[in-house]
């Protein structure tokens, strides 16, 4: 079981290696790099080259880590007991299964995909130690052991808002998504875009990463934004000699795609102003 990368997913030499590693070690793969760079696709992409199901756990600034493994709605079953509803006898009738019981539970094995999990309270890490270890954990409710049938490919994506705690890291695969050099751009534009203008691609790909070098600025655009402009500059047909700037702005052409704050655009308004300045 090993993944090479997809048709429509370029992974470098080190991502797969650091997949492979982590399916081998049986270890979460920590997935950290630039929002956009494609760490949430990864789990996605992974599930579809190994055939899996793909089971997930999108984290919130209010997701407790109990709610990944279940929830007793204990509200529910004194309304019910008050009813009269004879469902109340069996307390399984009240639980719901989280995304971490429905990995265990699975008769096959799944990717697990627990996704930004530093939006989470600094404790949600230190909370799921025990289980991701372990594979297993224990339903009060019912006194049962739940422990995976097959041990789940758990894959866990950060944008490096909170640190997370070293206890959490130690049982961690990591790789930072680094963001793509031109060439590496270049191949995956290709799997989105197949048969665009070398001229145009490469005018393109140019002042978007001279826009990610200016010094200042708030938000760089990521890939999942350049894929969104070069569709745009596709949809109206604009050629490279189009995207060339005349001096009066240092905006590219359909900016909004690329430049997500007024404090970025005003900022290229500066340049620009200031370029004619010195003029």
């Amino acid at each position: 079981m090993r993944f090479q990368g997809t048709s429509t997913y370029v992974a470098t030499d080190d991502l797969t290696v650091a997949v492979n590693a982590a399916v081998t070690l049986e270890r979460p793969l920590l997935v950290k790099g630039e929002p956009g760079t494609g760490k949430t696709e990864l789990a996605r992409q992974v599930a579809d080259a190994l055939g899996l199901q793909m089971i997930e756990w999108n984290i919130k600034s209010t997701t407790r880590a109990q709610q990944g493994l279940y929830e007793y709605d204990a509200v529910s079953r004194l309304r019910d007991s008050q009813l009269g509803d004879p469902r109340v006898n069996d307390v399984r009738n009240y639980i719901r299964k989280g995304k971490l019981w429905q990995a265990f539970e699975s008769d096959e094995k799944v990717v697990l995909l627990i996704d930004e999990i530093d939006k989470a309270d600094i404790e949600f890490p230190n909370d799921l130690l025990q289980e991701l270890d372990r594979m297993e954990f224990f339903v009060y409710e019912t006194g049962e052991t739940i422990r995976a049938r097959h041990r789940p490919i758990v894959i866990i994506t950060s944008n490096n808002e909170k640190e997370l705690p070293d206890a959490f890291l130690r049982r961690c695969f990591f790789h930072y998504i680094r963001f793509p050099d031109m060439e590496t751009m270049k191949r995956i534009v290709e799997v989105h875009h197949p048969g665009i203008k070398e001229s145009l691609l490469t005018t393109a790909l140019t002042q978007f990463y001279e826009i990610r070098e200016v010094s200042g600025l708030k938000k760089k655009p990521s890939t999942s934004e350049v894929l969104d402009w070069l569709k745009l500059l596709l949809a109206e047909d604009l050629d490279a000699e189009d995207l060339k700037r005349d001096g009066t702005s240092a905006l590219p052409k359909l900016h909004g795609a690329l430049l997500k704050n007024e404090q970025d655009v005003h900022l290229f308004e500066r340049l620009a102003f200031m370029a004619r300045g010195r003029r």
